[in-house]
């Protein structure tokens, strides 16, 4: 109620100040009339005043009576020839007012009938506590960092925020939250990988010594990772050491099995045509080790880290359906009333994935 009353003060007093010209009509014009004769009447006697102190002569004088006499004829012609249609005014200002009293009607009448004006107001809270399958990635992203901010500790909960940085190019963010699950938990290759990921991408691809320790320190955990040793690879290339590059890359290509996709970027990489870019670094490499995630997984689902990548790496190369797939496999694995499979399904909804309950 309060806010239709505030609603009907505002509108009232908007009115008001449209109105109020209309009321003034013809009184402004007079009025403005009258001023300007009366300019012209000192100007009349600034002349007359300067001839008595002999700043002009007769003649300078005489002029300048005739051109002000000439304004003031021009004035009251156009007095005289506006004053036959005065009958016609009135008329438009009525029509005026009653254009500027029916908008509140018209617009509050749409609004009755288009709007909601009778639908409650949702805080943040409310809908934060919405079920996760109605709400949007926005409100998903709040609730994991409403919920971290009261649970800092939480590793699991940095693990399912991290990626979604990651995807929305949000990298020092992502970042911090693959930092923070591995001291929290313990450093995995997935989550050291991924923080390497995310500053190589921060530095516009460039593998920074920060990104290049995560690296090799996720090869210390797991030698055979296949994104750390790109990395790694890719960052001598970048440091002017090519002949590393291309002996790193080749003991890549030489352990793949027979039919990986690595092959064909790993081939690039060596002739030197893959991207410098880190987003074209990063897309080509998901896409080519996509179906050696997906082969790995098969063997040990149990790695929830392990499906989060696959699952946006489907995303990233627009394979939704394939994504949708590899969701319900890592739900299944780990039972659907298991809290990882809470996590891979907060995780596909913050995607635009489906869930079943």
């Amino acid at each position: 109620m309060l806010f239709w009353i505030v609603a009907a003060a505002l509108t009232f007093g908007a009115c008001l100040l449209l109105l109020a010209p209309l009321a003034r009509g013809n009184a402004d014009a007079a009025d403005a009339r009258a001023h300007e004769i009366e300019v012209y009447k000192d100007q009349l006697l600034e002349i007359e005043r300067d001839m008595a102190r002999g700043l002009i002569s007769a003649g300078e004088a005489e002029l300048a009576r005739a051109e002000i006499g000439r304004k003031i004829i021009r004035l009251s012609d156009a007095h005289d020839a506006a004053e036959p249609t005065s009958p016609s005014r009135p008329l438009g200002r009525w029509i005026g007012a009653l254009a500027i009293l029916s908008l509140p009607l018209v617009s509050w009448g749409l609004y009755a009938a288009t709007g909601s004006p009778f639908y409650p107001g949702q805080p943040l809270q409310a809908r934060l506590e919405r079920d996760p399958s109605e709400a949007s990635v926005d409100e998903l992203i709040a609730r994991a960092e409403a919920h971290l901010a009261a649970n800092p500790d939480d590793a699991r909960g940095w693990d399912v925020l991290a990626p979604i940085y990651l995807r929305l190019g949000r990298f020092a963010d992502a970042a911090t939250a693959f930092a923070n699950a591995s001291r929290l938990d313990q450093p995995t290759a997935a989550r050291l990988a991924g923080e390497g990921e995310a500053l190589a991408a921060g530095a516009n691809g460039q593998v920074t010594a920060d990104a290049l320790a995560r690296f090799e320190d996720a090869l210390a955990l797991q030698p055979d990772d296949l994104r750390s040793r790109y990395f790694v690879a890719l960052a001598a290339e970048q440091a002017g050491n090519g002949d590393e590059a291309r002996r790193l890359w080749q003991e890549m290509r030489d352990g793949l099995p027979e039919g990986s996709p690595w092959h064909g970027v790993i081939a690039a990489a060596i002739e030197g045509e893959a991207a410098g870019d880190a987003q074209d670094d990063q897309v080509g490499m998901i896409e080519n080790m996509v179906a050696s995630l997906a082969a790995r997984l098969e063997a040990n689902p149990n790695d929830v880290d392990g499906w989060q990548q696959l699952i946006r790496s489907y995303m990233v190369l627009e394979r939704p359906q394939d994504a949708q797939g590899a969701l319900e496999r890592g739900r299944a694995a780990f039972g659907t009333a298991s809290p990882e499979a809470g996590h891979l399904a907060a995780y596909g909804l913050s995607l635009g994935l489906e869930v079943e309950q």
